[in-house]
């Protein structure tokens, strides 16, 4: 059993519990997501001593999900379960965070030291005595584990881990005993703020990076820059966005890089993904002589079934940490400092025009009519029009996330969606905690876009929201299952179809009232225009819930080519 650090020799004593809350509390974290348990319930009462709220989530891995919305508006987040049954329903939304790195700090109260030391035969385990078990499946999805089973090392360990969280932007484990929770640290440490920055890159190396850059940036006839997902991770907008205005050279997205850049730019010219761009985009891009390629992730949905058709040759990478120049690769070089100095070196740049991204939409999708059903090729276009400067947009793996693409933002959105992973359900849950953060920080406008198929995993999410007093509005397309799906094998299948429910219900059974909670259900495009034009539901001052009715055999533009490939 683990040995007590002997109170007097500590300046400032604090328990364990507390300090790792109060470490929490000094990275930007306000609120806690998590499903109670007997092993993590005394560790549970730390958290309003050190100014945090306890959320309480419907499972755990609507906790997880949540958590991973909040990390990606406040930028780090943490969520708490018991050990094996609640930490393994949390797995799937680790891993996702961990996929598309999604700074989450995962607390696990388990039992005693002195049980697992002692192998006892204990509810909640294998029943074999093996305690390793479940953290050695949690290792393949955290970027560092601390396992806090001895006072004397308690204190640095929870440091470090929530250092390498914050740095590599990914999820860390953190086991709490249940005999630990009361042992006292050295509470003095505390008047020392993690050190959250990186080590700057070796000047020298840096240098001489910039120069191979910069050398093939001026030579270059007409340049572009792609902007990806791994820029908004590794907190790199700012200097982006210095280098697109410097430049003023074409500048595009992939899908998972949506909102990253602002797109009212006059230089912004939309989303690349292959064959699913944006119109005019793919040309523009492929024809490009350079690429200066910030933070990509290639993956299938992200390049529309691998369908990008552009050569390492012509392309500059630049990563957290390494920069790839064509063929040359030069690691350990992060992409920050590089991105500072090519912005404060680069002169005089050739620069060839690029399309320029809008919300018209197409003349045939105009005819209103009372009738008329709602279109992919008419909502995605009038939902970029009727969004607001800094409102939060999230959406679902499946239709959504590929109409999105033809959505043009207003300045300040930020888009969230998991485009890599692809959970189905996903949405709802980080809708949650997209509200919560954005409730800590300004109340900004949290709107989700979900299917009918992925809303039924994760539903009772909704449930917490009214709960928390949170005010998304929530946009169900009902379109009688699973689409993605249905593209890509089975379009009459039974196992793409759901049981349909009367969703407009739902939100009384979660508890919804008239003065928190608002239901609309919408067929035709003029009542789906009516309600854009509704000046109280553009407020958002409550919980606002759109059943929209969509035909099944309809699909974003973008979904369909994907799928093919």
């Amino acid at each position: 059993m683990a040995s007590d650090i002997r109170t007097s020799e500590l300046r400032e004593p604090v328990d364990v519990a507390e300090y790792l809350f109060r470490r929490l509390h000094q990275v930007g974290i306000r609120g806690i997501h998590g499903v109670p348990g007997d092993y993590n319930l005394v560790a549970l009462d730390y958290i309003p001593k050190a100014g945090l709220s306890w959320v309480g989530n419907v499972n755990e891995l609507n906790a997880g999900y949540a958590a991973d919305g909040y990390a990606r508006v406040k930028g780090i987040s943490a969520v708490v379960t018991t050990f094996g049954v609640g930490e393994l329903s949390l797995l799937n939304a680790i891993a996702g965070a961990y996929s598309e790195f999604v700074p989450i700090v995962h607390i696990v109260g388990t039992p005693s030291t002195l049980s697992q030391r002692d192998g006892m035969l204990l509810h909640h385990t294998l029943g074999n005595g093996k305690f390793e078990v479940f953290s050695e499946m949690s290792n393949h999805i955290s970027c560092a584990m601390a396992k806090l089973n001895d006072p004397h090392e308690a204190a640095t360990l929870i440091d470090n881990a929530i250092r390498e969280c914050w740095v590599q932007s990914r999820p860390v484990y953190i086991t709490l005993p249940t005999d630990m929770v009361q042992k006292k640290v050295e509470g003095e440490r505390l008047k020392t703020p993690i050190d959250l920055n990186h080590p700057p890159n070796q000047t020298e190396k840096e240098d001489y990076v910039v120069d191979v850059v910069l050398k093939y940036l001026h030579a270059a006839q007409n340049p572009v820059i792609l902007v990806d997902a791994c820029a908004q991770r590794h907190r790199v907008l700012d200097e982006v966005h210095e280098l697109i205005q410097t430049s003023n050279l074409p500048t595009f997205v992939a899908p998972m890089g949506k909102g990253a850049v602002n797109e009212t730019l006059p230089n912004y010219g939309g989303v690349y993904a292959g064959d699913g761009s944006n119109e005019g985009v793919r040309e523009r891009v492929e024809s490009s002589d350079l690429i200066l390629s910030i933070g990509a992730i290639k993956s299938d949905f992200n390049t529309a079934g691998f369908t990008y058709r552009i050569s390492q040759l012509s392309t500059i990478d630049f990563h957290s940490d390494y920069v790839r120049v064509k063929y040359s690769e030069y690691p350990g070089i992060r992409m920050q400092g590089v991105l500072k100095k090519v912005v404060a070196r680069m002169g005089k740049l050739n620069v060839q025009p690029g399309p320029t991204a809008s919300n018209e939409i197409a003349d045939k999708d105009k005819k209103m009519s009372n009738d008329e059903v709602i279109s992919h090729d008419w909502l995605w276009p009038r939902v970029g029009q009727w969004l607001q400067p800094d409102d939060i947009v999230i959406t679902e793996t499946g239709t959504a996330n590929f109409g999105i693409w033809e959505t043009k933002f207003p300045k300040g959105v930020s888009a969230l969606s998991q485009v890599l992973w692809g959970s189905i359900g996903y949405s709802v849950g980080a809708c949650q905690g997209a509200a919560l953060a954005a409730k800590e920080t300004g109340n900004r406008r949290t709107v989700l876009l979900v299917g009918d198929g992925s809303f039924e995993l994760t539903a009772q999410e909704v449930s917490t929201m009214i709960r928390q007093g949170l005010k998304p509005i929530i946009f169900l397309i009902n379109n009688e299952g699973y689409t993605i799906e249905r593209y890509i094998h089975g379009f009459e299948a039974p196992y793409n179809d759901i049981q349909p429910w009367k969703y407009a219900d739902l939100i009384a059974s979660f508890g919804g009232t008239s003065e928190n909670s608002k239901v609309y259900q919408v067929k035709t495009k003029q009542e789906a225009e009516d309600l854009f034009n509704d000046k109280e539901f553009a407020k958002a001052d409550k919980l606002q819930f759109v059943e929209m009715f969509m035909p099944k055999e309809d699909a974003p533009k973008a979904l369909k080519l994907t799928a093919e490939a």
